[in-house]
């Protein structure tokens, strides 16, 4: 069971799934528009007001106005009733753009529209993330993973002998980051205190709404056994594990169980490994 409790570098980008796509995410606006949900399952909020779409694209979010708007500023309010950022609208422009990140406030943020001191127009937006735990992959069983690519060509046997990968996804309306992953329980390497912050040359991985992301491991859970890890033998041990990571907007902890039988042999570099959701 999953419980919820935040420099994106070229490595990053390699851990994104193939296919996954970013999330518009967006509100009601309050002048009488309506929000809907394309057919890429994406959720964005349309008018025919001077406000035409509110949407979070990756860590940034997007305010579209309508060609005929009369709006020279676009403010954005914080949850807590402050200011995030204030956009000069330039004559002709029909877009404005605000840079969240991944250390914002979660919440309700209003989109302001402003022509000099008058409000033209507003939006409320939700912006939340929602990270979630899908899956855990060893090297051995998914050699067709961007492995070179993220540790280089160099140490092949070793990743085959014990690396890992963990898939988590963003099933909410604003961006976040993993940055602490953790394998504690029935692995034959547990790291309860992992170097930094337990993924490979990398501090955090930005998860952006509605995106699938692979985290792969520096510790190499799946390794030599250690003296509290679990070892492979040719009659078979069976056991449970705990994969954890971190977020940073809310600082929540994650965490996932899985079934895990090892057999074949009493060296883990020859151990057949299979993987279950608990």
């Amino acid at each position: 069971m999953t419980r919820n409790h935040p420099h994106i570098s070229r490595r990053n980008a390699l851990r994104t799934v193939a296919g996954a796509a970013l999330a518009s995410v967006a509100g009601c606006l309050n002048d009488g528009g309506s929000s809907g949900t394309p057919s890429d399952g994406t959720a964005t909020t349309n008018s025919q007001g001077p406000l035409t779409r509110v949407a979070v694209e990756g860590t940034t979010l997007v305010v579209e106005l309508s060609a005929e708007a009369d709006v020279d500023q676009v403010n954005l309010i914080q949850p807590n009733g402050e200011l995030f950022g204030k956009r000069d609208v330039a004559a002709g422009a029909q877009q404005v753009s605000f840079e969240i990140g991944t250390a914002y406030e979660p919440g309700e943020y209003r989109v302001v529209a402003l022509k000099g001191e008058e409000t033209v127009a507003e939006s409320t937006t939700d912006i939340e993330p929602e990270i979630l735990i899908q899956d855990v992959g060893l090297y051995r069983n998914n050699p067709d993973k961007p492995w070179d690519e993220i540790y280089g060509d160099t140490e092949t046997d070793r990743l085959k002998n014990g690396e890992a990968f963990v898939t988590v996804s963003n099933a909410g309306t604003g961006p976040d980051a993993i940055v602490e992953l953790v394998f504690s329980g029935d692995v034959p390497n547990p790291i309860e205190d992992p170097r930094g912050s337990g993924m490979y040359e990398t501090e955090q991985v930005v998860v952006a709404p509605g995106e699938t992301v692979d985290l792969f491991s520096n510790s190499f859970p799946f390794g030599s056994e250690s003296e509290k890890g679990m070892g492979c033998s040719p009659d078979g041990n069976s056991g449970q594990f705990t994969v954890l990571v971190e977020t940073r907007v809310n600082g929540n902890e994650i965490t996932k169980a899985f079934d895990v039988e090892y057999s074949g042999s009493e060296e883990m570099s020859d151990c057949e490994v299979a993987i279950t959701e608990a």
